[in-house]
């Protein structure tokens, strides 16, 4: 599903926790590094912007081609996480742009089978409304709620977006009261 290519040019690490990407002899980061190490963080991405699965798998292999085409402009200057989130990002946001709606068709792809059915059925419940509500928060918003699920700080998310901390914050905030709303759940 992926490429696995190394990219050509050499890219200079920019932490010692990014030193792992450092592929060959040459110094080259292998996509195939950067895709093992942060595809799931990706697939989480490209499961926040779009919840066909068809559509879905066409925006992760999107995504892992600007990836492949961005990696050799990454000077370090940002983590390599951060980076790739927002590589991730950028190409959603494009590959939204490009699609029409299609309905929302349940996803029994990823049914799991549990002892008691009625659980499963009111966890799935929930965790899908939370995921419609995410995906009605406004882009900006949603952007920052989906990295702050993937675990990134404040300062993490204004890197990879471009934006000021206490933008990020506002966003955060905000969201987290449109959800609220969305959800019914008390202020």
């Amino acid at each position: 599903m992926f490429f696995v290519v190394h990219v050509l040019g050499a890219v200079p690490v920019g932490s010692a926790s990014d030193a792992r990407f450092v592929g060959d002899d040459r110094g080259q980061t292998t996509i195939e590094a950067v895709l093992r190490e942060h595809g799931s963080m990706l697939a989480r991405i490209a499961g926040s912007y779009e919840r066909d699965t068809a559509r879905r798998d066409d925006l992760l292999q999107e995504i892992s081609l600007a990836l492949w085409k961005a990696l050799p402009t990454w000077r370090g200057e940002a983590s390599l996480r951060t980076f790739v989130a927002r590589v991730a990002h950028n190409r959603a946001i494009d590959f939204l742009a490009r699609q029409r709606p299609v309905g929302d068709e349940l996803d029994e792809e990823h049914a799991d089978p549990v002892a008691d059915p009625l659980r499963h059925v009111e966890a799935e419940q929930r965790r899908q409304g939370l995921l419609d509500a995410v995906r009605q928060l406004p882009l900006g918003h949603r952007q920052a709620v989906v990295l702050a699920l993937e675990g990134f700080s404040q300062r993490e998310i204004g890197e990879a977006l471009g934006l000021e901390e206490n933008t990020i914050a506002q966003r955060l905030s905000r969201a987290r009261r449109q959800l609220r709303e969305q959800m019914g759940a008390p202020a």
